[in-house]
C-alpha cells in the first residue's frame, strides 16, 4: 500500500525552498569563509595582503544556488537506494562537476565581456585552469562529503526527526 505525499501549497514549496537554500548557504558561507581567512592569513605572514573579505559569502551564494539547481532538476537522484556512501560520494562528484562547469562558464563569459573573441577566453582559461584551480576543486568535493551524508542522512531519517536531534533541549530527550 503506498502513502500519499501530501501536495504542498505554493507558499510551502517557496519556504521549503528558501529555508534549503539558507541552510546550504550558511554551511558554505561558513566553510569558504574560514579557508579563505586562513589563506589570508599564511599569505599575511609572507607580506601578501589580500583584499578578498566577501569572497567565501560570494561563493557561497553561487555554489548554494548550483546545489540547488541540481536538486531541482533531479539529476542527483540515481543511487539513493544504496548504501549511504554511495549517494553521498556520487553527488559529492556530481556537485563538484557541476561547480567546476559553472566556474568554466563564468571565466569565459568574463573574458568575453572584457575582449570578445575566442582567443582571449581560450587564453583566459589557460591561466585560470591551474593547480590551484584543480586543489580548490579538489577541496569543494572533500567539502560536499559531509554536506550530502548530513543531507542523505536527513533524507532517510526525516527533516523533522534530525532537526529535533540536533535541537532539542537536553529535558526533550
Amino acid at each position: 500500500m503506498k502513502i500519499k505525499k501530501e501536495k504542498k501549497s505554493l507558499k510551502e514549496k517557496i519556504y521549503s525552498e528558501f529555508t534549503e537554500y539558507i541552510f546550504n548557504f550558511i554551511y558554505m558561507a561558513i566553510i569558504f569563509s574560514a579557508i579563505i581567512l586562513y589563506r589570508r592569513m599564511v599569505l599575511a605572514q609572507h607580506g601578501i595582503i589580500l583584499e578578498d573579505y566577501f569572497m567565501g559569502v560570494i561563493k557561497a551564494m553561487v555554489i548554494a544556488k548550483v546545489v540547488m539547481i541540481g536538486t531541482f532538476m533531479r539529476i542527483s537522484r540515481k543511487y539513493e537506494h544504496k548504501a549511504l556512501i554511495i549517494p553521498t560520494l556520487y553527488k559529492s562528484l556530481l556537485f563538484t562537476i557541476l561547480v567546476i562547469l559553472f566556474d568554466i562558464i563564468e571565466i569565459s563569459i568574463r573574458a568575453l565581456i572584457h575582449e570578445p573573441n575566442l582567443m582571449n577566453v581560450l587564453t583566459e582559461l589557460n591561466s585560470h585552469l591551474n593547480l590551484t584551480w584543480l586543489g580548490g576543486a579538489m577541496l569543494i568535493f572533500f567539502i560536499f562529503i559531509p554536506f550530502f551524508s548530513f543531507m542523505e542522512l536527513s533524507r532517510i531519517i526525516g527533516k523533522e526527526k534530525i532537526k529535533n536531534l540536533f535541537l532539542r533541549n537536553d529535558g526533550d530527550a
